[in-house]
């Protein structure tokens, strides 16, 4: 038994030595030198310092292969090896080189300094592989948000003496990859092309070489969902909303297939509308008053945001700062309708702590902070944040506007963080064409929309025609002297050839200065004061004798107003809202001629079905001399683009061929604007029209000037295009009711709008 014991306790101590031999071994023997070769600019000792393994230890594989992580992850070294001389440690190092300078060949669409921006490899700095394909990665995002998806960029480094290299970036920047389709799946109460009219991506074409609308942007197609949205929603569908939206890239990396998959839903209409307000002395019935909405229409959210805006702003003005309107919406499927009780509360006490702007290189902070409807101390609203936003996307100087608001310091307080993206705000143009007014035109326009980041606006024009030339310079201050008021100035040269229609020419030299208001957020007041300097010359012998009795120079001191109130969705190629705008001119404070001229301008717009827009135009104005007779140069002239289906000045007051002008006129006008299966963007659309006007009255007195009051008619059908020169139209109509020694024509083409 006991020999038993013995064996036992035998084999157990050479097991024990069996399992404690490797881990002996493993720690291997005492380092008595850590010794460094290969270093050149990184110094010994630092590199010991990443080096865990230390002399008077032991090696241990697991430090040293720690260290050797350590060493890698600095970015110094290309390479790095240890190895065991007997009790020495050899650490070989392969330092990275030093980059000598970085160049970009090939590049012709992004500018260097814009690539340089995106690189973290600089000259004096590191070499790394891993850097320079993070480079490469960077560089090629620049390229995808311009459009180039099949850029390509290959890296090749150039080997220099002292372990230097230059780093060269080859870039084949390729073709824009264009947006070939633009398709939807699961809609049916809605075209296709009814729909790609909502979004801002457009399918690539020739004539879409303005605009980058149609090349691929994920931010861009993100808008586009919101846009869907919210066109389906003013729609009535509320339930509505984009399953998915597909960018599909061809094999050749050429063109983008966009599928935007949707449910529709049901279509509801406006059911119960009620408002329910918290706060004690207010009139329900006056907010009743302030919804747009009407029960039985089809659901709209665009009128619940206006009525919610429109709540909010009265019950402001009456003095309660905290305000919260909200709508609570109850939906009923079983009678697809929607009802919504709007509740006014009263809103957590929070006031605006700090208003932080970022983005903004060149615009002037104050440029961003006057078009705030909130300034820091003030009670925090929410509606008056979106109008902030709303106004300073109105400047035009921006690309991308985010605002938003966070937790301030405390509970009552937030701060509303403004960033920007800035975009070009100087302008030049060139046009040519020809108008029936002014004969064959050429334009050329320089505009700063932001002078020196202060939102002056700077601009200067040239115009030559046939019978027109004028050249002006304008500058105006939105906020003059840090205040809501527009001050500027205008300098002007106009020379007109007046032969063909009262047989002679005109020269007009003048400035004015103007200072403008707001009364209301769309209410404007204007006033201006001018100087004139007028010559009639070049009378031709056969002229009336009125004319040239009037033939010289006369000079003009004139002060007038200008109110109008302007609720148009678009100046240009408005589709509902109206416009009134009224002016007085009194001409006497000093110069020659003393007159009082008066004139008002009406329109209002309607959308029918789908595109197509019905408009009422209305002017009228009367002008009188004081102690004098109203010379020529004061009169009203009607005709071409203000009656079509007349020449310019085709009608009134008339001595042989002669137009002498008159003193009172007005004009009708009955439009209905509609498609033309163009694409939308063109903005090319067709017009028919009904005109009616007349214009009378002169101081000239004599038998052969014939006069007359009556009414004049015409019809017509037309072409407008508003074009990056501005609008253009060409129309073609018929005089229906006349008088013998009117000028008529049939075809009209000129600039500009007609209001």
């Amino acid at each position: 038994m006991i020999r038993v014991l013995r064996s036992l306790l035998a084999l157990a101590l050479v097991v024990a030595g069996l399992s404690a031999a490797p881990a002996l071994a493993q720690r291997g023997p005492i380092i008595t030198q850590v010794q460094i070769t290969g270093s050149g600019r990184v110094e010994p000792d630092t590199i010991r310092s990443y080096i865990s393994v230390r002399e008077g230890q032991p090696f241990d594989p697991a430090e040293a292969d720690k260290s050797l992580k350590a060493l890698f992850q600095t970015g110094l070294f290309a390479d790095v090896t240890f190895q065991r001389d007997g009790s020495t440690l050899v650490v070989k190092v392969v330092e990275n080189p030093i980059i000598n300078r970085v160049q970009f060949e090939g590049n012709r669409r992004v500018e260097d300094d814009t690539l340089r921006q995106e690189i973290a490899s600089k000259p004096r700095t590191v070499f790394t592989r891993a850097k320079v394909q993070s480079d490469v990665r960077r560089m090629l995002e620049v390229y995808r948000r311009g459009g180039r998806f099949n850029a390509a960029i290959e890296p090749k480094i150039i080997r220099l003496d002292q372990n230097r290299v230059d780093l060269v970036f080859e870039i084949f920047e390729g073709s824009i990859t264009a947006i070939s389709r633009i398709s939807f799946v699961g809609n049916e109460n809605f075209s296709d092309g009814r729909l790609r009219e909502q979004i801002r991506s457009v399918e690539t074409a020739w004539f879409r070489f303005l605009t980058s609308d149609d090349r691929y942007d994920p931010d861009r197609i993100n808008f586009d969902k919101e846009m869907l949205r919210k066109f389906y929603l003013s729609e009535g569908y509320a339930d509505f909303r984009v399953v998915s939206s597909v960018a599909e890239l061809t094999p050749k990396k050429d063109h983008f297939f966009v599928t935007f998959t949707i449910q529709e839903g049901e279509r509801y209409k406006f059911g119960k509308l009620e408002v329910n307000s918290r706060f004690e002395g207010i009139d329900i019935n006056t907010l009743k008053a302030m919804v747009v909405a009407r029960e039985g229409d089809w659901y709209n959210a665009d009128e619940v945001e206006a009525t919610v805006n429109a709540i909010t702003e009265a019950v402001g003005t009456l003095g309660y700062a905290f305000v919260d309107v909200r709508p609570n919406v109850k939906r009923n499927k079983d009678t697809k309708t929607v009802d919504i009780t709007f509740d006014v509360q009263e809103g957590p006490r929070v006031y605006v702590e700090r208003i932080n702007i970022a983005g903004n290189v060149r615009t002037l902070d104050r440029v961003i902070r006057r078009e705030f409807r909130l300034a820091e101390g003030d009670a925090f609203n929410a509606a008056k944040l979106r109008r902030s936003q709303q106004r300073l996307r109105a400047l035009g100087y921006f690309e991308k506007i985010d605002v938003t608001n966070q937790q301030g310091s405390a509970q009552d307080k937030t701060i509303i963080d403004v960033n920007v993206v800035e975009q070009s705000t100087g302008e030049i143009s060139f046009g040519a064409g020809y108008s029936t007014s002014a004969g064959v035109l050429g334009d050329i326009t320089v505009r700063e929309r932001n002078l020196l980041g202060k939102g002056q606006d700077l601009r200067l024009g040239l115009s030559l025609g046939t019978r027109q030339t004028q050249i002006d310079l304008s500058f105006t201050e939105p906020y003059f002297l840090e205040r809501n008021v527009a001050a500027g100035f205008d300098v002007f040269r106009i020379g007109r050839d007046l032969q063909a229609t009262s047989s002679f020419d005109e020269r007009t030299i003048g400035a004015a200065v103007r200072v403008g208001y707001a009364l209301s957020e769309h209410t404007r007041q204007t006033f201006k004061y001018s100087f004139k300097y007028d010559e009639i010359f070049n009378v031709g012998t056969n002229a009336s004798p009125f004319i040239r009795r009037q033939a010289g120079k006369t000079y003009t001191s004139e002060v007038g107003t200008v109110i109008t109130w302007d609720r148009r969705d678009d100046r240009q190629l408005s589709t509902k809202g109206w416009v009134v705008r009224w002016s007085t001119e009194l001409g006497g404070l000093g110069g020659t001629e003393h007159f009082l001229r008066n004139r008002a301008d009406a329109a209002i717009y309607f959308p029918l079905i789908q595109d197509f827009v019905l408009s009422f135009q209305g002017s009228a104005g009367a002008v009188f001399g004081i102690r004098d007779d109203v010379k020529i140069a004061q009169r009203f002239f009607i005709g071409g683009d203000t009656l079509r289906g007349f020449q310019t000045a085709g009608i009134g007051p008339r001595d042989g061929n002669d137009s002498l002008g008159g003193k009172y006129f007005y004009t009708t006008t009955g439009e209905i604007s509609f498609p033309l299966g163009l694409p939308k963007e063109l903005n090319i659309v067709g017009k028919g029209f009904i005109e009616a006007g007349s214009l009378w009255g002169t101081d000239d007195v004599g038998p052969t000037i014939r006069d007359s009051s009556a009414l004049r008619v015409t019809a017509g059908v037309g072409i407008q295009w508003v074009s990056p020169f501005g609008p253009l139209r060409l129309d073609y109509s018929f005089p229906i009711k006349f008088q013998p020694f009117d000028n008529r024509q049939r075809f009209n083409f000129s600039f500009g709008t007609r209001f």
